[in-house]
């Protein structure tokens, strides 16, 4: 992919977008930008629900997709080409120019923000726990499980979850390892385990399915690991290539003003996410890259 200008009907459907979107963009009226040429940009998704997938008709749908639709679609954007990539050549296809940005549920993490460059977050994704209907021991937290040996407690073996479960407390002989989801799932239905740790994304696609949501629920509210006085959670945002940072500049603006008006929250509701899985307008890419930040 050469290096292209910006063409004049983008360029000035960028100078309108100032008044669409706000003010704070009317500098990325010009961008040294490679990404969209007369209007397009292709996106990389890694075809998993509820983050970026396509549908058996062809069509895509996810919470990426959606958030570059509603954003990129207020300043002129009209054609999003979507590409399915591994998940773990996501960024290798953007710095090799495969695709132009990444929406498909990335965590920023200190690696990739020495990669990549990220977008504010949309989403705080931390962890969550399947128990049964009704919640029978009322379990709302780490500190719950920690305090009483009774509670028969699972997770996945390696995730995350499990390691901020052990962290918050919970004796790692009293935490059964499970295989997958499924196994966990199984595992709490058969009344092996009372309660199941998972990433918060897990949990409310696993409930989508009748089957289980008919007998399980999440447990709400509740706390899991703290750490400086906040809750441990992964921030999904969109990523793009580190000469795109006009580009990714232009994303915030729109993000900001869909947090402004709450219209992000219809996006989220779609997929199953509510108050709890925003990410705090106070936590941006810039916070949690720290020096590493472009």
């Amino acid at each position: 992919m050469t290096i292209q200008v910006w063409s004049k009907r983008l360029a000035l459907v960028l100078a309108a977008a100032s008044t669409l979107i706000g003010g704070s963009i009317a500098q990325a009226q010009s961008s040294d930008s490679q990404a969209i040429h007369g209007g397009d940009i292709t996106v990389g998704i890694h075809n998993q629900v509820p983050w970026g997938y396509r549908n058996a008709d062809g069509s895509v749908s996810g919470v990426g997709p959606d958030m570059i639709r509603a954003v990129l679609g207020q300043v002129g954007v009209k054609k999003i080409n979507f590409v399915v990539v591994d998940f773990d050549a996501l960024i290798p296809s953007l710095l090799s120019k495969r695709i132009d940005a990444v929406a498909s549920g990335l965590a920023i993490t200190p690696t990739r923000c020495k990669q990549v460059i990220f977008s504010n977050p949309d989403l705080a994704i931390g962890d969550a726990l399947l128990v049964k209907k009704g919640n029978p021991l009322n379990i709302h937290s780490y500190a719950d499980v920690a305090k009483n040996p009774a509670i028969r407690f699972g997770g996945g073996r390696g995730s995350s979850a499990v390691e901020h479960a052990i962290a918050a407390g919970i004796p790692k002989d009293r935490i059964l390892l499970l295989k997958d989801v499924e196994s966990s799932v199984g595992a709490i239905l058969a009344g092996r385990i009372d309660a199941d740790t998972e990433s918060a994304s897990t949990v409310i696609s696993t409930l989508k399915d009748p089957n289980v949501g008919n007998r399980l629920e999440r447990a709400t509210p509740f706390t899991g690991l703290v750490k400086n006085g906040q809750q441990v959670a992964n921030y999904a945002a969109i990523a793009f290539r580190t000469e795109d940072s006009k580009l990714r500049d232009l994303y915030n603006a729109g993000l900001a003003k869909m947090k402004d008006d709450g219209s992000i929250k219809k996006v989220f509701e779609k997929y199953g996410f509510g108050e709890t899985e925003m990410a705090p307008t106070d936590v941006t890419a810039k916070a949690v890259c720290g020096a590493d930040y472009r």
